[in-house]
C-alpha cells in the first residue's frame, strides 16, 4: 500500500532505478545518494508567556559543490524523512538545471496560521540563530531560501538576524534568497517557480512525436489544465498559463474544497474572489466539492493536472481514477512511487519535479549573484541598448520613409531591465534542462520516463564533480 511507502523512500526508489543506467560505481553512488549531514534543533521561545519548544531541522544533502541550498518551510507535517527527502530532491534539482550548489533543506514544525506575525519572527529568528550557532549558514556556506508556510518577510527576518552577527561580512546579503526586492532581492524571484513551471509545460507541449502518442496535438495553447492548490506556485502557474501559453484552467483545488468548470475558469477572476471571500467555494463552477471530496478535483478530465500542493496525492488508491494525459509535478513529491507505474503503463507523461520546480532554486541562483556582485541586473547595459536600438529605428525609418509610432517605438527600443534578464535566463534554463533530459530518454531506450532520465542525468553530473575532485579516481 502507498502509506508503505516515505517520502523519501520514494525519492531514493528514483535515485536506484537511474543509478542502474549509469554504469558507475556502488560507492561512488552510495555517496551521492546518501544525506551528508542530518541536524535536529529544539529550541524554546516563549509564546503567550509560556515556554514552548521549537522542532526544526536543516539537512544538508550533500557537499559535491558548496554553498549548500534549500528552502524552509513551516509546518506540522514537518519531519526528518521529509526534510531529508526534499533536500535530496534538491541536490537533483540543481544539477539538472546546472546551478552550482549543493541540496540542502529545512523545516520548522509549525502550523504558521496559528501564531501571529510577532510569534512568527520570534520563532524564525530563533531558528536562524540556532542555524548561526552551529555554521549551518552563510552565502558560501548553505543558503536558506521561501518554502512552504514561508515567504519574502521570513527570509527578511533571517537575513536582518544574520547581519547582526555577521555586520562586517562584505557578502551577507547572499546568506538567504526570496528576500523582499528592496532588502537585496531580486524581481521576478515570486513568481518564478510557477513561471518555471509554465516554461517546463510548454516545452514538453512542443515535441510533436511526443504528443501524438497521448493524442494530442503540438504547443500548449488549447489545452486544458487543472491545478491542485493555489499557492504561490499554483496561482502564478494558472495566470501565467492562461495569459501567456493560452491554455484553459478547467479546475482548482484548495484546501476548503475544490471547483471544475469545462468552459474555463479565468484565474485572476478566481483569485480576487478567494481574496474577498476567504475561499474559492461559490465561485460558479459546473461541479463544486467540497472539503471532504476535495482530492475528486485530481480525478477530473484534462490534458494537463498540476498537484502544485503537497506530496503523495497521487497514490495506488486513487491513481485507477486519474484521467490526465500529462501530470505536471509542481510540487515535491505528490506522486508515490508504486502510483507513477501504473501512471507509465497507461502512456501518461509525467513531467518531474525534480526538474520541473526548479524555477524557484534558477531565479534564487540569480539573486545570489547578484548579491555578490553587489549590482542590480541590467543597470550597466539597459541604456546602452536602448540607445543602440533607437539609433536603429531611426536609420531604418530614414531608409524607409516610414516613420514608426510611439507606442512600436516603445516597444523595440526597449532595453531589458532586471526583471527581463531574470525570466530570459529561467526560460533559457529551464528549455535547456528538458532537451537534456528529454535526449538523455531518447538516446537510451531502457529509460522508461522522463524522471528516470531526469536522475540519470543528475547523477551523472554530480558524479564528474566528485571524480574532478579526486575523490573517487
Amino acid at each position: 500500500m502507498s502509506n508503505q511507502f516515505s517520502f523519501f523512500d520514494s525519492v531514493n526508489v528514483y535515485f536506484d532505478r537511474a543509478a542502474e543506467h549509469t554504469g558507475l560505481p556502488p560507492g561512488l553512488l552510495q555517496q551521492i545518494k546518501v544525506c551528508n549531514a542530518v541536524f535536529q534543533i529544539n529550541f524554546p521561545v516563549k509564546i503567550k508567556g509560556e515556554v514552548k519548544v521549537i522542532e526544526a531541522y536543516r539537512v544538508q544533502h550533500s557537499h559535491h559543490r558548496t554553498p549548500t541550498k534549500g528552502g524552509i518551510r513551516y509546518s506540522n507535517h514537518v519531519s526528518q524523512d521529509e526534510v531529508m527527502a526534499l533536500a535530496a530532491l534538491m541536490t537533483y534539482k540543481c544539477a539538472i538545471v546546472d546551478v552550482p550548489y549543493g541540496g540542502a533543506k529545512g523545516g520548522v514544525k509549525i502550523s504558521p496560521w496559528e501564531y501571529t506575525e510577532d510569534e512568527l519572527e520570534k520563532i524564525t529568528r530563533r531558528y536562524t540563530t540556532e542555524l548561526i550557532k552551529r555554521n549551518l549558514i552563510g552565502p558560501a556556506i548553505d543558503v536558506p531560501a521561501p518554502d512552504y508556510g514561508t515567504g519574502p518577510r521570513e527570509m527578511a527576518w533571517i537575513y536582518d538576524t544574520y547581519r547582526t552577527f555577521k555586520g562586517d561580512e562584505l557578502d551577507a546579503a547572499g546568506c538567504v534568497t526570496g528576500k523582499p526586492v528592496n532588502q537585496q532581492g531580486i524581481r521576478g524571484r515570486t513568481e518564478a517557480t510557477g513561471r518555471g513551471v509554465f516554461y517546463g509545460i510548454r516545452e514538453a507541449c512542443s515535441f510533436a512525436e511526443d504528443m501524438e502518442k497521448i493524442g494530442l496535438t503540438p504547443g500548449a495553447a488549447g489545452k486544458t489544465m487543472i491545478i491542485q492548490g493555489m499557492g504561490n506556485v499554483g496561482s502564478y502557474t494558472g495566470m501565467i498559463s492562461q495569459d501567456e501559453g493560452q491554455i484553459k484552467i478547467i479546475g482548482i483545488g484548495e484546501a476548503e474544497g475544490a471547483i471544475y468548470h469545462p468552459d474555463g475558469i479565468d484565474v485572476h477572476a478566481l483569485l480576487a474572489y478567494r481574496k474577498a471571500n476567504g475561499t474559492i467555494i461559490g465561485y460558479p463552477a459546473l461541479k463544486t466539492f467540497e472539503k471532504k471530496d476535495r482530492e475528486l478535483i485530481l480525478e477530473q478530465p484534462c490534458d494537463i493536472l498540476v498537484p502544485a500542493a503537497l506530496e503523495s496525492v497521487i497514490t495506488v488508491d486513487n491513481v485507477d481514477n486519474i484521467k490526465a494525459k500529462i501530470i505536471a509535478e509542481a510540487a515535491n513529491g505528490p506522486i508515490s512511487a508504486p502510483a507513477q507505474e501504473k501512471l507509465l503503463a497507461k502512456g501518461t507523461i509525467i513531467i518531474p519535479d525534480v526538474y520541473l520546480n526548479a524555477g524557484g532554486v534558477t531565479v534564487s541562483y540569480f539573486e545570489w549573484l547578484k548579491n555578490l556582485s553587489h549590482m542590480r541586473f541590467g543597470r550597466m547595459e539597459k541604456r546602452f541598448n536602448q540607445n543602440q536600438l533607437t539609433q536603429v529605428i531611426h536609420l531604418v525609418e530614414e531608409l524607409t520613409g516610414r516613420n514608426v509610432n510611439e507606442r512600436e517605438f516603445a516597444l523595440i527600443a526597449r532595453g531589458a531591465d532586471e526583471i527581463d534578464l531574470v525570466r530570459s535566463g529561467l526560460e533559457e534554463t529551464m528549455i535547456n534542462a528538458y532537451r537534456e533530459i528529454r535526449e538523455v530518454m531518447v538516446n537510451n531506450p531502457a529509460i522508461p520516463d522522463l524522471r528516470t532520465a531526469a536522475f540519470v542525468n543528475a547523477i551523472n553530473k554530480i558524479s564528474s564533480d566528485y571524480n574532478s575532485l579526486g575523490i573517487f579516481p
